[in-house]
């Protein structure tokens, strides 16, 4: 027997049981995919997720106790994913001058690829507290963040930065990071540089001097 959406659109098959976390994952997905279309959070409903999965509204109670939940579950996706990137991108290189500008080209990348998701990972005003919830997520991109502090650090120790602050030098370029890719996406028909400039801004505010 499927479950019957809200407006009669076609409806989801029941899960067998067992199968309630698979249900939340769809919840998540329709969740991300209205945000992505329209780009704001404020299109998420109950109603309209339950339509995007094609079960009744009242079936995700199950698994989130309102609409805020569903985008908090969003949020933390949209953390991860770009920890992830970011942590992937650093650690595929041993040289850390290489590592510093492949992260902060992949953190650019995430927000260039994903800008509603990369939007509402900052927007979102109601992120709980990180001793209040279950999984490891740091709050907003902090964790994306800390990575490029590890490797501004590695790149002092390795002799290849002068930076006397890592952690201020990298709020700077944390900053450079986040306004390039907010800049691009309000304003893209402004004539941006052909070439890319991100290189130059990391290396300047890590205080890097490019090997001749």
């Amino acid at each position: 027997m499927a479950e019957a959406p809200a407006d009669g659109s076609p409806s989801r098959p029941r899960n067998r049981r067992g199968e309630g976390p698979r249900l939340r994952e769809d919840i998540v997905r329709a969740a991300t995919a209205l945000i992505v279309r329209t780009g704001t959070d404020q299109t998420v409903t109950l109603r309209s997720v339950a339509r995007e999965v094609g079960i009744s509204a009242p079936s995700i109670y199950a698994h989130f106790t309102d609409r805020d939940a569903i985008v908090e579950a969003v949020v933390l996706e949209a953390i991860a994913q770009l920890h992830g990137d970011v942590e992937a991108a650093v650690t595929a290189h041993e040289d850390p001058v290489e590592g510093l500008l492949a992260g902060c080209a992949a953190y650019i990348d995430f927000g260039t690829r994903e800008p509603a998701r990369y939007r509402v990972l900052f927007d979102w005003p109601r992120l709980k507290p990180a001793a209040a919830r279950t999984d490891d997520s740091d709050s907003r991109g902090l964790d994306a963040f800390h990575v490029l502090v590890r490797n501004l650090e590695a790149c002092v120790r390795a002799g290849r930065s002068a930076s006397t602050d890592p952690f201020g030098d990298a709020v700077a370029l944390w900053t450079a990071l986040h306004g390039r890719v907010l800049l691009r996406a309000s304003l893209p028909d402004f004539p941006w540089p052909s070439a890319d400039t991100v290189e130059r801004v990391v290396l300047s505010l890590a205080r890097i001097t490019p090997v001749p």
